[in-house]
């Protein structure tokens, strides 16, 4: 059996769930991409791929994590060429892919579906929707992530495994496509496998709603916003936005604009002036 995870935090969760139960161990295979931001038209041609790739570049510019690009850290397409080759030593292999209710699992299992079709029969989902679940002082909840759940909740989890239908083997793939075509930026979960898009600015309301005219530290400003902001992406996405605001004109900074600890921003004119 191999699992497929969309998340390193998931990763660490669902191993330990294998103490608990050996009919669930197998190898671990992690997503590593997040398919919720940026260009995915033509995703599995050479020149898409490579599209994304300097998109990242590109976001990345100017931060430590800017060389993780060039290093091939984050070849997801790799990754599944290797599953492939897995599956295709081993005719008895299966895949069973986790994804849980928000928009990184869910535009990773669009973007995974769409190349599994061949072996329809053999991949599993186990769509975590909607479904309550005990946390660790016993109470019941309803988890965004998997890496939120007990491993002795993965246990329990596994009956919902289901082999993936040649109906959706048709649909999930077109529909993957056609959120790639609308060339949009941002992708958010409305709800079951529901997908909408938006523009890259997507997030830039809101996080204008955290920024004052007094200066404050980016990674403090990025925290803030995670902590209380209902609709959230990656932090590096979100230091991108603020240095296109910069760029705007619509925020001042002072320090290197490099990485989130390295300058502080404010806004460069107050949204309501009296008189």
């Amino acid at each position: 059996m191999v699992h497929i995870v969309f998340q390193p935090a998931d990763k660490e969760v669902l191993k330990k769930s294998f103490e608990l139960d050996s009919g669930l161990e197998g190898e671990i295979i992690v997503v590593k991409d997040d398919f919720a931001v940026g260009p995915i038209k033509d995703i599995f041609s050479e020149e898409g791929i490579q599209y994304r790739k300097d998109w990242w570049k590109s976001i990345l510019t100017g931060t430590d994590m800017e060389a993780k690009v060039e290093s091939d850290e984050v070849n997801d397409a790799q990754t599944i060429k290797e599953l492939k080759q897995i599956l295709d030593e081993d005719i008895e292999q299966v895949v069973w892919i986790w994804a849980a209710q928000n928009k990184h699992d869910v535009s990773g299992y669009y973007w995974l579906v769409s190349q599994m079709k061949e072996y329809q029969g053999r991949v599993f989902i186990l769509f975590l929707n909607n479904l309550p679940f005990i946390n660790a002082k016993g109470n019941i909840f309803y988890p965004e992530w998997l890496f939120e759940i007990e491993p002795k909740e993965f246990v329990k989890a596994k009956k919902l495994a289901r082999p993936i239908t040649l109906s959706e083997f048709e649909i999930d793939p077109d529909e993957w496509t056609r959120l790639g075509n609308e060339e949009k930026g941002v992708r958010t979960l409305e709800g079951g496998k529901k997908l909408v898009q938006f523009d890259y600015d997507h997030y830039d309301n809101e996080l204008i709603k955290f920024i004052t005219g007094e200066w404050q530290k980016v990674h403090k400003l990025i925290h803030t916003f995670l902590s209380k902001s209902k609709n959230t992406t990656g932090d590096m996405y979100l230091l991108w936005r603020i240095k296109s605001m910069i760029d705007q004109g619509i925020l001042e900074a002072q320090g290197p604009i490099k990485n989130m600890k390295d300058f502080e921003v404010k806004l460069k004119t107050p949204l309501v002036e009296n008189g």
